[in-house]
């Protein structure tokens, strides 16, 4: 990790304002990243753009390569990682999806390079605004996936994002998520740690398997067949199953030093509640409003969210909605021929279960249409009503806010 007597030093307020795509460029200045490669696209182009001004302006030594593709720059993060360097990128939507190849690579030679994924809807139709489809594609490329809701939450998972994935027990990248435009492009409060803190929190790199290191020759990317090949995809697995004991450890390491506080799963008025909407994201917020709107009218209604979305907390989400009645799942991704993949992970978590809630799943906010606090009313309302007929009518799969009589939808709001 560079911390050189030439780099210039940064005094940060005790509130800034800050977009998420900010919070992104000044965590990686912070981590003290040796190697940034990248290849900007719209909506993570701020956190590129962020951190090569940073750069410019003398506050990093790291190196900052632009390089060719979405590709090449996840090409060149591996490269870098590989050889003993803390590297970092950041993208969304369709570079993500041409990167997803070199994805699969930094899990399997256990790099952890972090990316900094800015959520877009992938194309066609060619769109530009945030939802949930990049964030899927990522979901078995082995790379642990943290989400987060607002600015500050985006920096702090970035910053955590480096200390799971470079302890011995893990070594594996990881993925700090963000909504496209409502969180990367919104300015709000963050209450940025000073750079000494945040150094003695990440802590100095430490290399592993380095190919700089001539004393212990290793080689990266090597081809393995039937005879080893599970043994290797186990090995890693075993690692990305058992990381939540470091992600828990992290997060309460975090709380000392920040006094903000972060859970695998997170949840709002959930102990009581017969109905339960599961999200991901600024939508969680969202929720929440609808929550309170709701409660004062007397409705039993709680909202969940996976903090960690890989791996999926399957044990933890199983025991919390164990006890509600009902559980909507609100997936802000195309399901392409199936339901949505958050409402399939609850379902496999609450398998074993005794309790048999009704489930259904809404599509939403695709392409960054908007949802609002009457739409998520009008959704808990609409299972509380099937909760009364102990029967979905709707059907498990519906889209909500679709305009036009050729799709059967169940239309929520305007």
């Amino acid at each position: 990790m560079n911390w050189s007597k030439n780099k210039k030093t940064m005094k940060l307020n005790k509130v800034e304002i800050w977009d998420g795509n900010t919070s992104n460029a000044q965590a990686l200045r912070q981590a003290g990243v040796d190697v940034m490669s990248a290849y900007p696209i719209t909506p993570s182009t701020g956190t590129v753009e962020g951190y090569a001004k940073l750069h410019a302006d003398g506050y990093v030594d790291g190196e900052v390569i632009i390089v060719e593709s979405e590709h090449a720059a996840m090409s060149g993060c591996v490269g870098a990682s590989a050889a003993g360097a803390r590297a970092a990128t950041a993208t969304a939507s369709q570079g993500l999806a041409l990167m997803i190849e070199v994805l699969y690579q930094a899990a399997g030679m256990r790099t952890p390079v972090v990316l900094c994924l800015v959520n877009r809807a992938l194309a066609a139709p060619l769109n530009v605004n945030g939802d949930h489809s990049d964030m899927y594609l990522t979901s078995q490329c082995g790379w642990i996936s943290l989400g987060s809701c607002n600015p500050e939450e985006a920096y702090d998972m970035t910053l955590c994002a480096f200390k799971i994935g470079e302890h011995k027990d893990v070594r594996l990248p990881v993925i700090s998520n963000q909504d496209g435009f409502v969180s990367s492009h919104t300015a709000q409060n963050v209450r940025p740690l000073s750079d000494d803190v945040v150094a003695d929190f990440i802590g100095e790199y430490k290399e592993v398997n380095s190919l700089l290191n001539f004393d212990n020759p290793v080689t990266h990317g090597v081809q393995t067949e039937s005879d080893w090949h599970m043994e290797h995809k186990a090995k890693q697995n075993h690692a990305m199953m058992n990381s939540p004991k470091v992600i828990k450890e992290v997060f309460e390491e975090f709380e000392k030093i920040s006094g903000r506080k972060y859970n695998l799963i997170e949840e709002y008025k959930l102990d009581d509640a017969d109905i339960v909407i599961a999200c991901m994201g600024t939508t969680f917020e969202t929720t929440k409003l609808a929550v309170d709107k709701l409660r004062d009218e007397g409705l039993k209604v709680g909202v969940i969210m996976p903090r960690v979305f890989r791996p999926f907390p399957l044990d933890g989400m199983s025991e919390k909605l164990q006890n509600c009645k009902a559980i909507v799942c609100l997936d802000r991704s195309s399901p392409g021929g199936h339901t949505g993949l958050l409402f399939n992970d609850i379902s496999a978590s609450l398998i074993n279960t005794k309790a048999r809630p009704l489930m259904s799943d809404v599509i939403y906010g695709l392409g960054g249409r908007d949802i609002t606090v009457a739409d998520i009313c009008e959704i808990y309302q609409h299972a509380s009503q099937e909760l009364k007929a102990g029967k979905l009518n709707g059907g498990i799969l519906r889209w909500v806010t679709v305009r036009g009589p050729e799709l059967k939808y169940y239309k929520a709001g305007s």
